[in-house]
């Protein structure tokens, strides 16, 4: 039976973002599927829907949703969405598992076989369907703009007939795919760049971008590509010899995340309140709880002098190239499963096993599987 794919409107607060673009609907007909859209799903990108090529538009969600044997999503799928699709279809897309336990006990019951991208392992086979480094590269590229619109200062070096001005000092903190696109953005636009993480082995690709690495000591190098726990005297130092250093730099974008975890704490107020008047930190994972201590998420203002901004979602404001990019990693994803317009799970494929949130009626994740259902 032809396997019907859908997205539909993303209806989360400030969620520009489609999980499907013209290229993939193309690519999906080629492979046989049959594809449905929800009217205007595609325009808080831009995309309307007359640029969809040969996909069918249904004037509701619900009629959409009903048609669903795969529904492709940004956000998490809604209480009322999750009604609305038919048992034994499948959601792909981001799921926040450790959010909301009800959104996964829904899932489970409905019987919907659900995948959460943010669950994919981070293998080289994997790269091409990596939701997490695509939307983060976006992520980064827009802090640092941010930062240079609050920012009082030009961040290039000038030469004018009023004097010579100095490039601006730039700190970013985190070098995954976030942190080095901040690097380099700030670089394009002309800063004075330090790059800085715990993890050692990003020095090369921090020099890579024209950044210098700054070396505070400490190291933390740790599994999965992700940065260990520091120990208590690790952080203090580390946090004695960055509280130094940031009273000569003009602005920080923190990017350190891991997900399904609060956002470590590196920025401390005594740190703000010891940064240069005029200075200004973005917050890139203000979403998660921030590595500031002072950030309110989705607020900016001024402590001390200081401008601090926790801006969230930051992939929807570039949501263009974002759902181009994400449309592509859920479409490779996908492609896994389909074969002429034939959906057929393999098990055996470790991408397509561990990204399983719930299937037939199992949480099949098996953290989170501990932390809803227990030992049960």
């Amino acid at each position: 039976m032809t396997v019907t794919v859908v997205a539909l409107r993303e209806r989360a607060p400030n969620e520009r973002r489609v999980a499907l673009s013209p290229e993939v609907a193309k690519k999906l007909k080629a492979l046989g599927a049959q594809v449905v859209i929800e009217a205007g799903a595609g325009s808080g990108a831009n995309q309307p829907d007359g640029i969809f090529p040969d996909v069918e538009v249904e004037a509701t969600a619900a009629a959409a949703l009903a048609r669903a044997d795969v529904l492709l999503a940004v956000q998490p799928p809604s209480l009322d969405t999750i009604a609305g699709l038919r048992e034994g279809s499948i959601v792909i897309g981001f799921m926040q598992p450790h959010a909301d336990p009800e959104r996964v006990k829904a899932l489970r019951d409905r019987k919907i076989t659900s995948f959460a991208m943010e669950l994919l392992p981070r293998t080289t086979r994997a790269q091409a369907m990596d939701v997490l480094s695509s939307q983060a590269g976006m992520a980064g590229y827009k802090a640092v703009l941010i930062a240079a619109e609050l920012s009082g200062k030009f961040f290039p070096m000038l030469t004018t007939a009023a004097g010579t001005i100095r490039p601006s000092k730039v700190l970013i903190v985190g070098a995954g795919v976030a942190g080095l696109q901040a690097i380099a953005t700030a670089r394009r636009l002309g800063a004075q760049v330090e790059g800085f993480d715990v993890r050692p082995e990003t020095r090369e690709q921090i020099e890579s971008l024209g950044a210098k690495f700054l070396d505070l000591g400490v190291s933390a190098a740790g599994s999965g590509g992700y940065a260990r726990e520091l120990t208590a005297e690790e952080r203090a130092e580390q946090q004695q010899r960055l509280a130094n250093h940031l009273k000569n730099i003009d602005a920080v974008v923190t990017t350190a995340a891991v997900p399904g975890r609060p956002a470590p704490k590196i920025l401390t107020a005594a740190m703000v309140e010891g940064m240069k008047p005029g200075a200004v930190v973005v917050d890139l994972a203000a979403e998660t709880g921030g590595n500031c201590e002072l950030t309110r998420p989705g607020e900016t203002f001024v402590h001390n002098a200081v401008t601090l901004a926790g801006p969230l979602n930051l992939p929807s404001m570039g949501a263009i190239h974002s759902s181009e990019m994400y449309a592509r990693n859920l479409f490779n994803f996908l492609a896994l499963s389909l074969n002429e317009g034939e959906l057929v799970l393999d098990w055996e494929d470790e991408l397509i096993a561990q990204t399983c949130l719930t299937h037939a009626g199992r949480i099949r994740h098996e953290a989170t599987r501990q932390k809803i259902e227990g030992g049960a």
